[in-house]
């Protein structure tokens, strides 16, 4: 019987064109530095590959397997998150780097726990408004619970310190509780009261008011801590419409720090130009579609908050990535999905794009199964009104 349907086979070309688009984005970005740095100009290249490996065979296995397999579990995951985020701290386990500490030392790579954090609470949610669907309006249930989780994470995230993964993770539950039902007075509430933490955070930080003011006026300090914005300015402009070609990047070469990760886009507008640019937002776009499409045709409460937190995780992602490399948002550590370097934030997401994809054939699988029972049922039905 076949399963793979046109939902599910555009997202799995939609990701794959992704993943395909940042295996060069990322050759292209790292074969200086990985030449210079390491001899080989394969380095890099090599390491993106070996994680795209992973990543798809997980994203395979989670296809494969019942997403509702999950649901059981949920406390174990909830509790092998808080676990990952604390072993962060520990020495020996826990690498520091740059000023923060948020990776654990797991061979042959390393893995980042608050992007797992993002997707177990996704799962959680979906579980958690399924059984509370009938109390959603309340202040308790709608509201309470479900924030204090999110805090809970969230308070341990921003020691490590990584800002950009605690706004993801409060815009992805946010958004779920909105699809839940969340009284708009009770969510009201909750993003007023948390303008005051917002602004403790970025104003008792020195870096944090740092970004927030090169932000606001980059040119003020070109070559301090606006260089990164502008510099991704400059390679916007490079690209034109239809870029400088792949490979032909200059701001690349030094100019653009982090440009493999945080500031992929900003290459792919100077290599690909307007035209490569609109074809990233469309990819992106038509997947959040297509996950809102699945959505609305499941009937299963589960699988329906599962479908659309899953497909606002990855957007969210995405949008923020759009817009800090754009300068629509101070600048913040987080990468694109599927498509910068990184393993952690890549593994977590091609593991959420394999639940979707679980999502999608099991849905196809049960409407399939309902159209056979009914074609067994009705000619019975109908000999038997002719015995009548």
């Amino acid at each position: 019987m076949r399963l793979i349907t046109r939902d599910t086979r555009s997202i799995v070309i939609s990701i794959l064109i992704l993943v395909g688009i940042g295996t060069l984005m990322v050759f292209s970005s790292t074969a200086v530095l990985s030449a210079r740095k390491y001899g080989n100009g394969f380095h890099y290249l090599w390491k993106h590959l070996f994680t795209v490996f992973i990543a798809a065979s997980a994203m395979t296995a989670l296809a494969k397997m019942d997403y509702r397999r999950l649901r059981p579990h949920i406390n174990i995951l909830m509790g092998a998150a808080v676990v990952m985020l604390l072993l962060v701290f520990m020495p020996g386990i826990g690498i520091s780097a740059n000023g923060a500490r948020r990776w654990l030392r797991l061979w042959p790579m390393t893995f980042q726990p608050s992007e797992f954090v993002k997707l177990v609470m996704v799962v959680f949610m979906a579980d958690y408004m399924t059984k509370n669907i009938h109390r959603m309006k309340s202040l308790k249930y709608g509201l309470l619970i479900p924030g204090a989780i999110m805090l809970g994470f969230q308070a341990i995230i921003i020691f490590q310190p990584d800002f950009g993964a605690v706004m993801s993770l409060g815009v992805i539950t946010v958004g779920m509780l909105l699809i839940g039902g969340t009284s708009l007075k009770h969510m009201g509430g909750l993003l007023l009261l948390s303008l005051p933490a917002i602004y403790f955070l970025v104003f008792t930080s020195a870096y944090r008011l740092k970004r927030v003011m090169c932000f606001t006026d980059p040119w003020k300090d070109a070559y301090g801590c606006g260089f990164q914005l502008i510099q991704s300015f400059i390679a916007f402009g490079n690209g034109n419409w239809l870029g400088v070609g792949l490979g032909g990047s200059k701001q690349k070469l030094y100019f653009l720090p982090e440009v493999h990760t945080d500031f992929i886009f900003s290459l792919v507008g100077e290599e690909l130009g307007l035209i490569g640019v609109l074809a990233v937002l469309s990819l992106f776009v038509g997947l959040f579609i297509k996950g809102v499409q699945l959505a609305k045709r499941i009937t299963d409460p589960f699988s329906y908050f599962l479908a659309l937190g899953l497909s606002i995780m990855i957007g969210v992602q995405a949008i923020i990535n759009f817009a800090v490399a754009t300068g629509l948002m101070p600048t913040k550590g987080l990468p694109l999905p599927f498509i910068s370097y990184g393993g952690s934030a890549l593994l977590i997401n091609m593991a959420a794009a394999g639940i979707l994809i679980s999502i999608s054939i099991h849905n196809e699988r049960e409407k399939r199964e309902q159209r056979v029972d009914y074609r067994h049922v009705q000619p019975r039905t109908a000999h038997a009104k002719r015995l009548k």
